[in-house]
């Protein structure tokens, strides 16, 4: 049950069955009408970005040439129907339209030669002949231009449209129940009290303020004042010293707005439109440091020797969560606004899968030094991400909640994205040409939910919250946040 009152802040009509995404939409459309415009949904510079490209694959279409039951077998582990069928007929169409095109193309190139010939000779009457057939041969190309065109942007849109195939180590399955544990850490906290959750404990401490956030903003955002502000910026502070003097990751400050084909490149765009805030001059929002880190080796050739890149960044993430209305609506689980940390690795393919371990590792280290009980899961084929071929989630347990919540997700996406982004690198050697190299990206944490963990899992009978021992010279060396301190 919502916190707040929609009725009494003035946002919607109070009506039991008016969630908050539908309010939100309406906040949406009335500012529109407002300022004269319609709202935005899917931007007119995203739609050029999906025009510019035609030829950009998000799978290897050769591949899906020789192997379409192989291919189709993949999307089956993730629960898509084939599609090698389709996607194949539209490529022979494609490579049918592109040889007519050709074949005009050089017909006209021919006529043209042809009458430079006769011209230089005199022959006017010759040489018009041939240019009344060029005439003809004009509305030929343009309509063989634009069915190519058309075929190119027909077989890019089924593409773009399917998730990455998974890893053959993935476990199969529809969803999160079939997902394996690989290793738990600590043992889930116990206290000889009524444990509470982060939102009794933050408002008891006054410092957690969700009416006053939601009185501004609306549903799913908070403020956090003195100590638990501290906490969260201490929390992320932490996270980046231990992930760069630790682990070799590269610190960056990055945008937190970017074009639409950098959403695009990571695999936000085009599935997930309504899970994305967008501005009104064709700008997104990012949802996580992710897309911009990554994107920082879009459009480039990279030296193999350059590899491993390992870059970290802490910013705030923005998501609509139009997909989860009604869940977790209570505290700071899943809010429109939250920060992350977050780590992005770019490697050379055979590196991939000690990369994923290596990176997994690391967020692992944070939980242990912040003395948080945690797992491990494997996530099954039906569970994973979009551009994610194996993904490990890191659950810290919540002892307000009673039960495992995802911190970190820590997913190996192969070459899905670079293929998307246009990124490559030259092996070198004795080796011809570039490859794709392959992106790694986790979060190393979720600061919120840390917080989160800290407050129900450090939690005293007195309602105060210990300091974890790591933090507290980030906390100007207090022990303990009290309501009075």
């Amino acid at each position: 049950m919502p916190i707040y009152d929609e009725k009494k802040l003035g946002v919607g009509d109070g009506r039991s069955d008016r969630n908050s995404s539908e309010v939100g939409s309406l906040v949406r459309d009335e500012k529109a009408r407002i300022l004269g415009r319609a709202p935005i949904r899917l931007t007119a510079r995203w739609r050029r970005c999906q025009n510019s490209d035609t030829n950009r694959a998000m799978h290897d279409i050769k591949w899906i040439r020789g192997n379409a039951d192989a291919f189709d077998g993949a999307l089956a582990r993730r629960g898509v129907e084939p599609q090698s069928v389709d996607i194949l007929k539209l490529d022979a169409n494609l490579r049918e339209a592109a040889t007519r095109m050709q074949d005009l193309q050089s017909e006209r190139n021919r006529l043209s030669k042809e009458i430079g010939q006769l011209k230089a000779k005199g022959d006017d009457a010759a040489a018009q002949s041939k240019m009344d057939e060029v005439s003809a041969l004009k509305d030929d190309l343009t309509a063989a231009e634009s069915q190519h065109f058309d075929l190119g942007q027909a077989l890019h849109n089924a593409l773009s449209g399917l998730p990455n195939l998974p890893s053959a180590d993935a476990p199969d399955g529809a969803d999160e129940g079939s997902n394996t544990e690989r290793v738990r850490m600590g043992e889930p906290s116990k206290f000889d009290f009524e444990a509470k959750d982060h939102v009794a404990i933050g408002e008891g401490l006054g410092m957690m303020d969700f009416e006053a956030a939601a009185r501004m903003s609306g549903a799913r955002f908070v403020i956090l004042r003195r100590a638990l502000a501290q906490l969260e910026r201490a929390l992320a502070a932490y996270m980046l010293d231990i992930l760069t003097t630790g682990h070799g990751y590269t610190e960056l400050s990055v945008p937190h707005l970017v074009r639409g084909d950098a959403m695009f490149g990571t695999g936000q765009l085009p599935k997930f439109t309504e899970d994305l805030f967008a501005t009104t001059d064709e700008f997104w929002l990012i949802p996580t440091a992710e897309v911009p880190l990554t994107n920082t080796v879009r459009e480039q050739i990279l030296d193999a020797d350059v590899l491993p890149l390992r870059m970290t960044a802490h910013t705030p993430c923005y998501r609509s969560e139009a997909g989860s209305a009604g869940q977790d609506t209570r505290g700071m689980i899943r809010q429109h606004q939250f920060t992350k940390v977050e780590m992005v690795s770019v490697v050379h393919p055979d590196d991939a899968d000690a990369e994923h371990d290596r990176m997994t590792g690391a967020a692992c280290d944070v939980l242990d030094c912040l003395e948080l009980p945690y797992r491990v899961m494997d996530l099954c084929t039906g569970d994973m991400g979009f551009s994610a071929k194996r993904t490990y989630d890191l659950e810290v347990w919540m002892a307000g909640q009673d039960r495992y919540r995802e911190i970190s997700s820590c997913s190996n996406c192969g070459d899905f994205q670079t293929r998307r982004m246009n990124a490559r690198f030259r092996p070198g050697g004795d080796e011809k040409g570039t490859r794709f190299p392959h992106t790694l990206n986790g979060s190393g944490l979720a600061v919120g939910r840390t917080l989160v963990a800290v407050l129900e899992n450090y939690q005293q009978a007195d309602g105060s919250v210990t300091i974890p021992k790591v933090l507290r010279p980030y906390m100007h060396g207090a022990l303990v946040i009290t309501a009075d301190g």
